[in-house]
């Protein structure tokens, strides 16, 4: 009887070190390369601009908030349901990108990551949720 009862704890115990480590894995995201091209593209919007920051808020929350969450963290109600972590944009990490790699990565996806090319087709909306992500700076 005690082999059986600690055949269970083990089995347990490696089911749950198991999960553990799958959950680890996914949140360790494989490097985002950007076409050099995208990474020296200069934004062509007025990133100060009132209208456009509500702009390009509007536009996020619409697109981005189910994954992303309300300031950028990564928490959206749909976060949890993903394969790969949807980043937190206040971390410097993200603010460091240049405005073409962000647009680069709204455009075309990657993984969970859908491309917005067709739900966003205006290049300058999808410049203006760029700029809407530099306000969720630390």
């Amino acid at each position: 009887m005690k082999t059986s009862n600690v055949f269970i704890q083990l089995s347990l115990l490696f089911f749950v070190g198991s999960l553990l480590m799958s959950t680890q894995m996914k949140a360790t995201q494989e490097p985002w390369p950007v076409p050099a091209n995208f990474v020296k593209m200069a934004n062509p919007t007025d990133a100060g601009d009132d209208e456009n920051l509500e702009i390009g808020k509007q536009l996020y929350i619409k697109h981005c908030k189910s994954c992303h969450g309300k300031d950028g963290l990564g928490d959206g109600p749909k976060a949890a349901e993903l394969e790969t972590p949807s980043g937190d944009f206040s971390m410097d990490e993200f603010q460091k990108q240049s405005d073409g790699s962000l647009f680069y990565k709204i455009t075309k996806g990657r993984d969970d990551m859908p491309a917005f090319d067709k739900k966003v087709p205006s290049d300058e909306d999808r410049w203006l949720i760029v700029n809407y992500l530099r306000t969720m700076a630390e």
